[in-house]
């Protein structure tokens, strides 16, 4: 494959992804067709049967390329911070960011029931960059910044009301940008933890 087609592919794939997250947060997944995407994407149906197989192998390459991406970015705050509390803050920092400037990514991630249409993935608390946030609070536990206690009740405590304002806010509920409320969510979640 040369370099002009690779960099087709690449591109065709994109634009199926991006009409994808778009219509499975607008409408659903089940409301959502491949006919849906075609006209979304402006690619053709034969080529999304050729890169994807069928709508939910659509639905699993968009969640493992947001999942990669997660992780790229979580080990570029493992590499850029040097304590388990500066890791926390960039991460909710980092999701409160994602969420105002990519909702329907932050909606995916979070929000669609992913195991009604592809059975066999695991829930999505389970999947690598949840995985990854969890590491970090028990790494902040092994050096001591961190108070001894069951590491899922940790990263609740940590995370938690993070994850709950992301979801207030793509509810609508929420006015303000989530930046306007980091400082006093993490000045409440690292006290529930700090030792």
């Amino acid at each position: 494959m040369n370099a002009s087609t690779a960099r087709s592919t690449r591109n065709a794939r994109e634009q199926v992804l991006d009409a994808a997250i778009r219509l499975f947060t607008q409408q659903g997944y089940f409301n959502t067709s491949i006919p849906d995407i075609v006209r979304e994407s402006g690619i053709s149906t034969g080529s999304i049967y050729h890169h994807f197989g069928d709508k939910e192998g659509i639905a699993r390459a968009l969640f493992e390329s947001l999942v990669a991406r997660m992780e790229r970015a979580f080990d570029a705050i493992d590499r850029e911070h040097a304590t388990a509390r500066e890791r926390c803050r960039a991460v909710i920092e980092l999701l409160f960011r994602i969420t105002e400037d990519e909702p329907e990514v932050m909606s995916y991630m979070l929000f669609v029931k992913h195991r009604e249409f592809m059975p066999e993935m695991a829930p999505v608390c389970s999947s690598r960059p949840f995985r990854h946030m969890r590491e970090m609070v028990e790494r902040g536990m092994a050096t001591g910044e961190v108070r001894s206690m069951d590491p899922m009740v940790a990263a609740a405590a940590v995370f938690g009301g993070a994850l709950r304002l992301i979801n207030l806010r793509l509810d609508g509920i929420l006015e303000r940008p989530l930046g306007d409320y980091l400082d006093e969510i993490w000045d409440c979640a690292w006290r529930s933890v700090s030792a």
